[in-house]
């Protein structure tokens, strides 16, 4: 979901900004290598958050890439030519050996029934035993310890159709182990293990998607919902595109764009920005640029009808509603931010408060925007029936909520206090230096400015009744919505 941002919020932790405005502190710095700097003092604690933000999601995927940029964060983690491994030289002619046979047995499962078996057994055989051979190399999590043996905590990344996102926290005095760390990841990185790691993603896709009835519904939702543009594309990819992916093909993918070019790096905390710009130039500033992510110029049609996706599971009945909606900072977006108050955020939302409350037809329900926001998504509505209603009445009385903000203006009371509300809970998220950081990099790579964060909120509060009556009249008609729902297998709707 997208976050909710407020230049309000910012002022209301004047403690760690020193009572001065976001636009004050947001030091800014653009190396002749394309890497942008975005970093912020703050003095409050001798620690310091470090994102590194690459503009590059599952939606810059070819159909030939699908789930290399998940798989690709999962790989990165694995080393280099120096960590991660006990003796490379000796390493990397058996991690070509692997490739070659890799390549080799990808291509003959391509033939499907026309393929051999024998030579599949034989060069499944031979891959085996060429990665227990590298397996003696490998040291493992060594990034991780090295991190923790100096004070780092919360080391993740994680892959969204945006971008992918590389982050720490640690004592202010080993941000240089981070720049080393980092710069040498970026320049070195051995994709070791890769095959094996494959078939972990595998599992996680076979577990977390295609076993779970939401999850598998949720999926072919979203896929239903865009036909030509690669926001419908799962992250992780289908099962058939992974059990493709090969470590050449990673490669290329690796080394055309996560590079300086399109990196963005967030650096919040006990730091001296002067001094941190030196030690970033050090370490990053001779590393060549990659090339640019090119925009995904697909663009999704007009839907023309309503769309309806039944899953039969054994599973509880679930119900999700979309609409097609504008990218981030698009006018109507903005509108988009409260009319998400509105209905679908927390307990005092009117979906909650009508529907799980005061009617009791629902034991769950939300409202968010998905799966990304570069480019046009779509407002989302869960929910979970409460027995014994079903999938229909719930739909209905969303239905009816929806309607209500076509003809019936919205209080200035009510606007008022979804501003406050924005307001607190942003304050809230950048309490911390991580969360800034976050927010800086998130906003950096999908708006074009971390801007937006100080700008949001005057949009917010210019938006009128009458804008809520419009966009709800433009959005949500029958022609622009999906809806999937689940039903239990033997049971109603």
């Amino acid at each position: 979901m997208k976050y909710f941002l407020s230049i309000v919020a910012v002022l209301l932790i004047s403690s760690n900004l020193c009572a001065a405005t976001l636009e004050e502190k947001v030091v800014e710095h653009t190396m002749k290598n394309g890497m942008k700097l975005l970093m912020v003092e703050r003095h409050t604690s001798p620690t310091v958050s470090a994102w590194i933000r690459f503009k590059v999601g599952s939606v810059d995927e070819r159909s030939d890439e699908r789930g290399i940029a998940h798989l690709l964060e999962h790989m990165l983690f694995k080393g280099t030519t120096t960590l991660g491994t006990n003796d490379y030289a000796s390493e990397k002619p058996i991690l070509d050996a692997i490739e070659a046979t890799a390549l080799e047995l990808t291509a003959e499962k391509a033939k499907r029934e026309k393929g051999s078996a024998e030579k599949l057994a034989s060069l499944e055989k031979r891959l085996s035993s060429l990665e227990a051979d590298a397996a003696k190399y490998v040291i493992k999590d060594e990034f991780f310890e090295l991190y923790s043996k100096n004070g780092g905590v919360g080391y993740n990344a994680f892959t969204s159709r945006d971008g992918t996102t590389y982050l720490i926290s640690l004592p202010s005095n080993k941000l240089e182990l981070w720049a080393a760390i980092e710069s040498d990841r970026l320049q070195n990185a051995v994709l070791r293990e890769f095959y094996t790691e494959r078939a972990v993603v595998m599992e996680e896709r076979r577990r977390s998607y295609d076993a779970n009835p939401e999850s598998k519904l949720w999926e072919t939702f979203v896929a239903s919902s865009f036909l030509t543009h690669s926001y419908g594309q799962p992250t992780i990819g289908w099962m058939s595109d992974i059990e493709n992916l090969t470590r050449t093909k990673a490669e290329q993918f690796f080394h055309n764009y996560y590079a300086p070019n399109n990196a963005i790096v967030g650096i919040v905390g006990d730091i001296d920005t002067k001094k941190a710009i030196e030690l970033v130039e050090r370490y990053f500033g001779g590393i060549k640029p990659g090339k640019d992510v090119p925009p995904v110029t697909a663009v999704e049609p007009e839907q023309m009808g309503e769309r309806r996706i039944e899953l039969l599971a054994e599973s509880e009945p679930t119900l999700i509603i979309g609409f097609h909606k504008p990218a981030i900072a698009t006018p109507d977006d903005y509108v988009f931010d409260v009319i998400n108050m509105i209905l679908g955020s927390g307990r005092t939302s009117r979906f909650y408060k009508k529907l799980v409350i005061e009617q009791q037809v629902a034991s769950d329900i939300g409202a968010f925007d998905a799966p990304g926001s570069r480019y046009p998504g779509l407002f989302v509505v869960s929910a979970n029936p409460r027995a014994p209603h079903t999938v229909k009445e719930v739909e209905d009385a969303v239905q009816t909520e929806l309607e209500l903000l076509k003809t019936t203006p919205v209080a200035e009371r009510d606007l008022q206090r979804i501003l406050n509300k924005i307001e607190y809970e942003e304050a809230r998220r950048m309490g911390t230096n991580g969360g800034l950081a976050r927010n800086l990099t998130e906003y950096e790579a999908t708006t074009g400015s971390w801007r937006y964060m100080t700008e949001n909120r005057d949009k917010i509060a210019g938006v009128t009744p009458a804008d809520i009556m419009r966009v709800a009249k433009k959005y949500f008609t029958r022609e622009n919505r999906t809806v999937g729902f689940i039903t239990k297998k033997g049971g109603d709707k």
